[in-house]
């Protein structure tokens, strides 16, 4: 194993040794505290741009599961076709890997897909730096080689638009009871599964796709990488579509966000982003409390909600939006993940009361 340096725009370094592919990268380094998922966390398209740090001391130990994929075209136990984060960063890799569906180790995943992998870090300090900084600009470097060092940007660069389907792509096409038109700012799969599995055909667009012009029931807004504000041409196509005031609506992640700005609302970065299995979020007006996988670094500002528009769910760990409705018509939205691939399956439920409305 090549030693390898990851530096943070602060100043810190730290030292590791190269498994993955070699490469020096750079992006923002982010932090992971949930305890397992990382064949769905590395090829979920909201990592794109991010050096994905894991909490959870030892990763790797049960392998990969293999790169398949349904008759739908979804892959069958990843989030979507490719690995995006640009590397993974862990405490103790384990080479040797032990589970019933795994066919390859994560060592060779990487490898086969160019990612980056770093091991020997300490994570732990490196999490502490990062929750008391913010999250930072980092770079992967080989001690080998101190000359070749990456630059990256990631304020500013639209992820929604790299990750994004190029074209229109029907699912269950002529079996849905009810159209769902889907608009892929960087979509899990499991969100796709989700709604297929409710009876309903999907119509997933490009982001910026004007969809106004289809014949459909009811509006996802999906998860995605990066800075909503972006995003502004999804924005204006999903405020076109609230002219329909009878329309279901219902966004998740990045789809909070950008049906929060639809509807007037303001968002801001978050120190260092929930990205997780177990935060924690209350129902507003209930004491209805829920444990929630999620993956994002900006927030809706409650303050900046319309008279028409509230909180739907708060999290209790830091009192910020995790969710908004409308006070009269039928849309709603979640910042976490009902879908839960990888994560707590708690929340599924929303999907229900989606489909319900169509």
């Amino acid at each position: 194993m090549r030693n390898v340096t990851l530096i943070l725009d602060d100043g810190s370094r730290f030292h590791g040794k190269s498994f993955g592919y070699e490469k020096p990268v750079a992006g923002e380094v982010v932090f992971n505290t949930a305890m397992t998922g990382y064949p769905e966390s590395l090829t979920d398209p909201s990592y794109a741009g991010q050096l994905m740090t894991l909490t959870y001391p030892l990763v790797g130990n049960y392998g990969v599961p293999p790169f398949t994929f349904e008759a739908n075209g979804l892959p069958t136990f990843m989030e979507s076709e490719k690995i995006h984060a640009e590397a993974i960063i862990v405490s103790d890799y384990s080479e040797r890997y032990s589970h019933w569906n795994a066919v390859e180790s994560l060592a060779d995943w990487l490898k086969r897909e160019q990612i980056p992998g770093i091991t020997g870090i300490d994570t732990r300090e490196l999490t502490k730096v990062l929750r008391e900084h913010g999250v930072m600009m980092g770079k992967i470097v080989f001690d080998d080689e101190p000359d070749n060092v990456p630059e990256a940007q990631y304020a500013g660069v639209n992820y929604v638009d790299k990750v994004s389907c190029k074209e229109v792509i029907r699912y269950n096409e002529g079996n849905g009871r009810k159209k769902v038109v889907l608009v892929d700012c960087g979509v899990k799969s499991n969100i796709v599964r989700c709604l297929l599995k409710r009876g309903v055909e999907v119509i997933r667009v490009p982001w910026d796709y004007d969809f106004n012009g289809l014949d459909f029931d009811g509006l996802f807004i999906s998860n995605g990488p990066g800075d909503p504000d972006t995003c502004d041409a999804a924005v204006q196509n999903i405020r076109k579509a609230m002219q329909n005031e009878k329309l279901p609506i219902f966004g998740i992640c990045m789809g909070n966000q950008l049906l929060s700005k639809a509807g007037g609302a303001k968002i801001y970065k978050l120190k260092y982003g929930h990205r997780s299995h177990n935060q924690p979020v209350r129902m507003v007006g209930t004491e209805r409390c829920f444990i929630t996988s999620q993956n994002h670094g900006y927030a809706v500002d409650n303050n900046t909600l319309g008279a028409d528009w509230e909180p739907l769910f708060i999290n209790m760990n830091d009192g910020s939006n995790e969710g908004i409705r409308h006070k009269c018509n039928p849309w709603f939205s979640a910042q976490f993940h009902p879908e839960a691939a990888s994560g707590p399956t708690d929340t599924e439920f929303l999907f229900d009361e989606f489909v319900k409305l169509l």
